[in-house]
């Protein structure tokens, strides 16, 4: 794991738990076991959500990689403590609840 990546985990762990997983040449962020967004060359994208779309209007929007699908907010305000607690808080409640794996029966 990166510096960048251990940034990110430090400036959000203290509002849950962080979990940074490799994926596609990238990085999965996940706070309490949702998905909220993508580390990609060591920049962090976060997912749309009402709560982002309001807190990180001023953000600018990219796609993380190539051929992604998602618009996301590129975050970079990791000083800012209120805003990151918000921020998690409101996108957690906001976005699914990972979906349980089926389990194939033989």
């Amino acid at each position: 794991m990166n510096e960048f990546n251990e940034y990110v985990r430090d400036s959000f762990s203290e509002y849950g738990s962080i979990v940074i997983k490799s994926m596609m040449g990238g990085y999965l962020v996940y706070f309490n076991g949702k998905l909220i967004g993508d580390i990609c060359d060591d920049e962090l994208f976060l997912k749309r959500t009402p709560t982002s779309d309001r807190l990180l209007a001023d953000s600018e929007l990219r796609y993380p990689y190539e051929e992604s699908k998602t618009l996301m907010h590129v975050f970079d305000r990791f000083e800012d403590a209120d805003l990151i607690a918000e921020l998690l808080q409101g996108m957690y409640a906001e976005l699914p609840e990972k979906k349980p794996k089926n389990k194939v029966e033989k």
